[in-house]
């Protein structure tokens, strides 16, 4: 059951600011309301102890996408379908358009938001790995100050964050050394369409003489929450690619995650199609 709230249309992102501030841990942000209208039917937890909600979806600067010298900028609001049907998106960060077309069924991608994704910040968020092989950060503003945050940072735990209740996440910044990566993007879900994440990976790279002049691989739903394999990226950078290199990272990646997580009932299933998975992964990309 939907609780009686207060509910804020604002216009201008003074407003929204205003509210939050005055409002603190009172208050939640609504954007598409894919997390939190069904959190409200089958009475979570984590959408209890407020009484107001604003909703964000007039404030005209978040839903832009557009570039400068440094980043692209992704408005907060930007909904999944925004983000498929952007042409700069399309050209230069094509790996979250391809994990956005995975998101829910078109009806969710119209509403939902990049920001709604991983402020939740389930473990299945598809929006995540690709966010983070492109080093992402975040711009997030309250009343009296911004900050400019790591995306990795800002995730800390299953449905955790480092937001602040008087807090927004205003943009999602993507820098222009990520650009022109060559990469490509895995879901595994329990059917085709409309399915929850299982297994979700993000890879970026670059070859040159036939080595990993850069490489980056991050998963989704295998770990607590999104997450990065550095070691491995510094154990493949410099060598010959090759299908043993490409084995290797595959096992190196399903022990980290082992490391992770530790052993779980999930595990003897879900560790190796995680490893087959990166190797085929790698294999379609890197290996020519």
């Amino acid at each position: 059951m939907i609780p009686r709230l207060e509910i804020h249309v604002p216009e201008k992102m003074d407003e929204v600011l205003e509210i939050l501030d005055s409002s603190k841990a009172n208050c939640r942000i609504i954007g598409g309301g894919t997390d939190i209208v069904p959190g409200f039917h089958i009475e979570s937890p984590r959408f209890a102890g407020f009484n107001k909600l604003v909703d964000i979806n007039r404030i005209e600067e978040l839903h832009e996408i557009r570039e400068n010298d440094e980043n692209i900028i992704i408005g907060a609001g930007a909904t999944f379908s925004q983000i498929i049907s952007d042409s700069i998106i399309a050209h230069k960060v094509p790996l979250l358009q391809k994990a956005a077309h995975g998101i829910g069924s078109k009806q969710i991608r119209n509403k939902a938001t990049i920001a709604g994704n991983f402020v939740n910040n389930a473990p299945c968020a598809d929006s995540v790995p690709a966010l983070l092989v492109y080093d992402a950060s975040l711009r997030i503003q309250c009343a009296d100050s911004a900050r400019v945050i790591k995306l990795e940072e800002f995730l800390e735990g299953p449905y955790e964050t480092n937001l602040q209740p008087n807090e927004i996440v205003t943009q999602i910044l993507i820098p222009n050394n990520s650009i022109g990566l060559a990469g490509d993007f895995y879901k595994l879900g329990r059917r085709r369409a409309v399915a929850v994440s299982r297994i979700t990976l993000g890879l970026l790279y670059k070859i040159a003489d036939n080595k990993f002049d850069e490489i980056r691989i991050a998963s989704g739903a295998v770990t607590p929450i999104g997450q990065r394999f550095y070691e491995i990226e510094n154990f493949a950078k410099g060598n010959e690619v090759s299908d043993e290199l490409l084995r290797t990272i595959a096992i190196k990646a399903g022990k980290k995650v082992l490391d992770l997580t530790g052993l779980r009932w999930s595990t003897p299933h879900k560790l190796p199609v995680l490893q087959k998975a990166l190797y085929n992964l790698l294999v379609k990309n890197c290996l020519k």
